[in-house]
């Protein structure tokens, strides 16, 4: 059984440290990484890059609403064509830098607010969709599970892989718990595995209160921002390679 493992990564830029990517990219399989929006720059993006390759970790961009101040976790309101050329624009960049490098970004999970709002919004989802569409109709739709930015990946006939988060609960409705709310994050790494685990032998999200949602997945997402990253990323590795698990990169997922 093939599983992905992926982290957002690349969010640290200019003289602003943001997470360990080395010792996580030592074992994810799957990198979202920054398009300088909501973190990240130029090079920054380029040694993502460079570090990611002798891992054999797949690259994917990682395109935020343009909020730096706020991390990308801002909700913004744009037209259509704005929201595509903001997408295009960044994951342009990281697939230029990757090309240079001798790959190409095979994936794309919206940061933040963008992804939130794609979620539950199907007009903006289908902006997202048809954005990542037209530029490479093969690139790999990173989209949480039970969510309208999955179904408008479909409708749009890209190949969609479908993400639960280790370090996020959820709601009875299948959507994330906002930031706002306790119990939102899990900070503790044993939590994090406890809580993948319960959704692997359970075949779906169990939400903050229990209740059951059915939903296949072929991604495990780790949060890189996250003090304890590294170590949640490494037991959550382990936790499914004792249960039979091989953790692949995104690229080599049956979708």
């Amino acid at each position: 059984m093939k599983i992905n493992l992926n982290a957002d990564l690349g969010e640290s830029f200019g003289a602003y440290q943001m997470g360990n990517d080395p010792l996580l990219l030592k074992t994810v399989k799957s990198a979202n990484v920054a398009c300088g929006f909501h973190g990240g720059d130029a090079w920054v993006m380029t040694q993502t890059v460079e570090m990611a390759l002798p891992e054999k970790v797949s690259i994917g961009a990682h395109p935020a609403f343009p909020d730096l101040q706020g991390f990308g976790r801002r909700p913004m309101h744009l037209s259509a064509l704005e929201l595509k050329a903001m997408i295009l624009y960044q994951v342009g960049a990281l697939d230029g830098i990757a090309r240079a490098a001798g790959t190409r970004v095979s994936h794309v999970k919206p940061h933040g607010a963008l992804n939130n709002m794609a979620c539950e919004n199907a007009s903006l989802a289908t902006v997202v969709a048809e954005a990542i569409r037209e530029y490479d109709r093969g690139m790999i739709l990173l989209a949480p599970v039970l969510s309208e930015l999955a179904k408008a990946g479909t409708v749009a006939d890209l190949p969609v892989a479908l993400e639960v988060f280790s370090d996020r609960t959820y709601t009875d409705a299948g959507q994330l718990v906002p930031r706002s709310q306790p119990g939102a994050v899990l900070h503790d790494s044993e939590a994090c595995v406890d809580h993948v685990l319960r959704m692997f032998e359970q075949g779906g999200i169990v939400s903050i209160n229990g209740k059951y949602l059915p939903t296949p997945f072929h991604s495990v997402c780790v949060h890189g921002d996250n003090v304890h990253a590294a170590e949640t990323a490494e037991k959550v590795r382990q936790g499914l390679e004792a249960v039979g698990y091989t953790i692949v990169a995104l690229p080599e997922i049956d979708l």
